[in-house]
């Protein structure tokens, strides 16, 4: 493999890990071409959005791509990629060394086990709701349906690969535990239960890529994580509703 074929795959892999981790837009296109020009070629040319990676090291070479197919969060394989990446642009290692480091990191798993995601998200749950100036005495319900909520998002996007069915059943599970928790005296305050149980579920990360993408002046990627975070956000909002029009 020369030189030239070996750097395209080295940033195309980069890019696709960093797009896939959640990154911002323009700091994976940032990071694939610094990493170009510490090879030699600063008039590289990238372009990212959510669902594909496209890369050029110089007009006279074939562009290459590579498809974002699932797109979470993990800053920590953020992070990573941007280490690689900083240690290849100030000479550290070279290029094999980083292939082989990419590629050791891209068949890691770094996101956290699934019980300690289901704790947080119970405590975070129970957090919110006294930031919303909730009763303690419903800090028990909103953490143990907000836990009940995330154990239903994982498998539901794990049986259906489908995020926003996921997030719509997740929703209506917290909504319908809301409602007999508090039709049963378990909980008082129904709006604040469910508002901080549905938190966990809420797409704050991709609001915010999609509002610096649209800073940084990347129209489309901002614009299709808008939408992304906006269909998130109904679905939540219509698995609550669809509850309430059954049974409040």
């Amino acid at each position: 493999m020369g030189k030239e074929q070996l750097l395209i795959d080295i940033c195309l892999l980069a890019g696709r890990m960093m797009a896939q981790a959640g990154a911002e837009t323009y700091r994976v296109e940032d990071t694939m071409t610094r990493m170009a020009a510490a090879a030699g070629f600063p008039n590289s040319q990238s372009f990212v959005t959510p669902t594909v990676v496209m890369f050029n090291l110089e007009p006279m070479y074939t562009t290459h791509f590579a498809r974002v197919n699932e797109r979470g969060t993990d800053l920590e394989k953020i992070a990573l990629v941007n280490s690689i990446s900083r240690q290849m642009v100030k000479g550290e290692i070279n290029l094999n060394e980083a292939q082989q480091m990419l590629k050791q990191l891209d068949e890691k798993s770094l996101s956290f086990p699934a019980w300690l995601q289901v704790v947080a998200a119970a405590l975070a749950s129970g957090s919110f709701l006294l930031m919303f100036k909730g009763m303690w005495i419903d800090y028990l319900p909103a953490a143990l349906i907000g836990g009940a909520g995330f154990i239903i998002l994982l498998i539901a996007h794990y049986l259906s690969k489908v995020k926003l069915f996921a997030e719509f059943f997740a929703s209506f599970v917290i909504g319908g535990l809301a409602v007999l928790s508090v039709q049963f005296g378990f909980g008082r305050n129904l709006d604040l239960i469910i508002i901080a149980s549905v938190m966990p579920l809420v797409p704050g990360l991709l609001i915010t890529n999609a509002i610096r993408d649209l800073m940084a002046g990347h129209f489309m990627a901002g614009v299709s994580k808008g939408a992304e975070a906006f269909l998130t956000a109904f679905a939540i909002g219509a698995g609550v509703a669809l509850v309430f029009s059954f049974f409040v």
